[in-house]
């Protein structure tokens, strides 16, 4: 494919100021056109691009420089990308916050410079007139390798109020893109870690998304902003695509006559468990196993022929009495468990295994208790394999994410899952049998060896 795939990627001065809106109904707006639109996410956020594959039809993926490094960014992009028209980035965060003490690495700004893609500025101008042109100018110069292309004034009071923001943006010399009023039918509900995945609010979720898609399309200028995005020439660095496949993913017979058998990886999906970053199941699959998906609220059992288990993040403590409540497929998941076979939970899945969530029985793989907390835990993480797993050799260094208000105790088992590396350092998670548990949400794109090693494990286990 092209490297020169035209591209916006939607930032904001600071969270809250309404760049899911306007990045979701830009690529709905882009798609109501005809344009296959490809949307990404910059940072390790899940929810979001659940929204965007809503807008755009095409799975939402995420541009992590922290979790998978600089130089994947543009080849995870571009993979992503693969037969769009167009492709817009919702940004994390302000515009140049990045991950704490790291400087710029992993912002908006980092990852726009990587794709070289101009910036659309969001601005909550609610609470302003003519200071918005300091504002934006202050973003616009701050760092001249960011191009800041234009701005849209969200949350605009009055006919009055957009004519001062205009007269004062003049000044500023960085064009108006849009203008969006208050409105809200397009807003979404959030609870203790932020929007409510779209699996939970189905025909809400279709509804907001209309919305967004509306509000934009008629507040903003979609043929500057497509022409923008068009004039972004080729991604740095003379990126290729990231694949999934190398040779080492398809191994064969002695005799090179055929594959070898694909064993059945069973993956929790449903709105408990809604976290999951589409390269884990394209390296799955890649690496030769046959990807099922289960819904652990209510499937009662496992997908025949499973040979293994990966449970990534969600919500379990929203719906701990009907995971409770399935006995039957608790049952089964232990004995998986018990039989050796290959296990990687994340986060949601680490809770799953305990004995109890809050009080309510679970799957009892693992000799400890969760419970809600108060206390949030955010960040991210740079760990090292403590020994052998399914998942990873003694040694392997991954960067990885916490994000989580639920406290497991004990932390971490006999054999822990990760050495959490810095200034506190740590163990934490699991290790027992066939059973890799964790709160850290990897990428395994950045360790493709992960996904090899775990479908091998499932070979022959």
């Amino acid at each position: 494919m092209s490297a020169s795939v035209p591209r916006l990627v939607i930032a904001a001065p600071s969270s809250g100021s309404g760049k899911t809106t306007v990045a979701t109904g830009l690529m709905a707006a882009f798609a109501a056109r005809g344009l296959a639109v490809s949307p990404h996410k910059v940072g390790p956020d899940y929810i979001d691009p659940g929204y965007h594959a809503l807008a755009t039809g095409r799975v939402g993926r995420n541009l992590d420089a922290y979790l998978c490094g600089p130089e994947l960014v543009g080849p995870l992009f571009l993979h992503g990308a693969r037969g769009c028209d167009i492709a817009v980035v919702e940004g994390v965060m302000g515009l140049y916050d990045g991950a704490a003490g790291e400087g710029e690495l992993a912002s908006t700004a980092h990852v726009a410079k990587l794709l070289g893609a101009p910036v659309v500025l969001v601005v909550d101008a609610s609470s302003q007139s003519r200071s918005v042109a300091a504002l934006v100018h202050g973003f616009a110069s701050w760092d001249p390798e960011v191009r800041v292309g234009g701005v849209i004034l969200n949350k605009v009071a009055s006919d009055r109020h957009e004519e001062l923001l205009r007269e004062a943006l003049e000044q500023a010399g960085v064009p108006v893109l849009g203008v969006l009023r208050r409105a809200a039918q397009v807003s979404t509900p959030s609870r203790h870690l932020g929007l409510v995945p779209v699996a939970e609010r189905q025909g809400a979720a279709v509804e907001a998304v209309a919305a967004m898609a509306a509000q934009v399309a008629d507040g903003c200028d979609l043929g500057a902003l497509e022409a923008l995005a068009r004039a972004a020439g080729a991604v740095p660095g003379g990126s290729a695509p990231w694949t999934p496949a190398s040779p080492a993913h398809h191994p064969t017979r002695s005799d090179g006559a055929a594959e070898r058998r694909a064993p059945v990886v069973a993956i929790a999906g449903g709105p408990a468990f809604t976290f999951s970053y589409a390269e884990h199941t394209e390296l799955l699959v890649a690496a030769g196993a046959e990807v099922v998906p289960f819904d652990p609220l209510r499937d009662e059992d496992l997908p025949g022929g499973t040979a293994g288990l990966v449970i990534g993040g969600g919500f379990p403590e929203v719906y701990a009495s009907e995971l409770s409540a399935n006995e039957p497929l608790r049952k089964a998941v232990a004995a998986l468990a018990e039989s050796g076979a290959p296990v990687a939970t994340e986060c949601a899945g680490l809770l799953y295994l305990c004995r109890e969530l809050d009080g309510l029985p679970m799957c009892g793989v693992l000799d400890a208790g969760a419970r809600m907390s108060e206390r949030l835990t955010l960040g991210y993480r740079d760990a090292v394999a403590i020994g052998d797993s399914v998942l990873a050799s003694a040694g392997t260094r991954m960067r990885g994410h916490e994000f989580h208000r639920t406290v497991v105790e004990p932390g971490s088992g006999a054999e822990p899952a990760w050495g959490i590396r810095g200034p506190r350092p740590r163990v934490e998670g699991f290790v027992q049998r066939g059973v890799h548990a964790s709160y850290l949400h990897t990428h395994w794109a950045s360790e493709p060896g992960v996904a090899r090693r775990f479908v091998e494990r499932c070979r022959t286990s």
